[in-house]
């Protein structure tokens, strides 16, 4: 079957994920308040042109975030709790050419640090297929029978189940309520979450990268895909891009 594709960004302005028609969204946005490390990434590219998606804290000094966010960006800056941090560095990974199965996946470096409480740690394990996610985002929302159609810039975040792994991504769908796969706050990732977190058990184990529809343009309703970059496939990419952009890094 083909797949129709959606890099998850919004260009030109500030807009996470739809939503269970049957749920509040009440408890999707305090779901997605437990996610402190997840920030909005904001900033502007070669010809001007202004974006903002989404990215998560892994350290004090360094962010990740999906590629296609920040190809030919000319600034860059995480917005957290209403402060803008301009990034000092990015580093994209050398494969991504805008695929879908690229590594679509970016280290970034502020200098002087956020100064969290916490961080999320990486998911090492390969185990990721059938595992409960949670999932968060800054981007757009909707419900899975309309699919996406409200920009109000709040961070949600929700649940699911990972289908299935597809080369470097992590495969999700919306499930309905009598599906067996079905999650309390069952959810999916809409334009604006590109650069959000996919975690299982606390960890770090996918970027938010894309919207997959077969034969129509995604809306991220039910039967269609999203996909979130592998983040446990490039650990030791994501040390040596930290090792480039701070010499006092150490791989622990």
């Amino acid at each position: 079957m083909r797949y129709l594709l959606i890099l998850l960004l919004l260009c030109c302005s500030v807009y996470g994920g739809t939503i269970d028609p049957s749920i509040p969204d009440q408890k999707y946005l305090d779901f997605g308040s437990k996610f402190y490390c997840v920030a909005k990434l904001c900033g502007t590219y070669q010809d001007n042109t202004k974006f903002c998606a989404s990215a998560v804290i892994i350290e004090n000094n360094f962010v990740l975030t999906a590629a296609h966010v920040v190809q030919n960006y000319k600034d860059c800056y995480v917005i957290l709790n209403n402060k803008k941090y301009k990034l000092d560095n990015i580093i994209i990974h050398k494969d991504f050419d805008g695929n879908f199965r690229d590594p679509d996946i970016d280290v970034a470096f502020y200098k002087k640090g956020f100064n969290l409480e916490h961080y999320p740690p990486i998911y090492t394990e390969d185990d990721e297929q059938g595992a409960l996610a949670s999932i968060a985002g800054w981007g757009m929302t909707g419900n899975f029978h309309r699919g996406v159609y409200i920009s109000d810039n709040k961070l949600r975040a929700g649940s699911n189940i990972i289908d299935y792994i597809d080369v470097n991504m992590l495969i999700c769908s919306p499930s309905r309520p009598n599906d067996k796969n079905h999650t309390v706050l069952e959810y999916m990732i809409c334009s604006g979450d590109s650069g959000g977190g996919l975690f299982i058990d606390g960890k770090l184990a996918g970027i938010n990268s894309c919207v997959m529809a077969i034969d129509k343009v995604p809306m991220s309703k039910y039967e269609e895909e999203s996909g979130h970059t592998r983040v446990s496939k490039f650990i030791g990419w994501i040390n040596e891009s930290k090792k480039k952009m701070d010499p006092s890094f150490t791989d622990k």
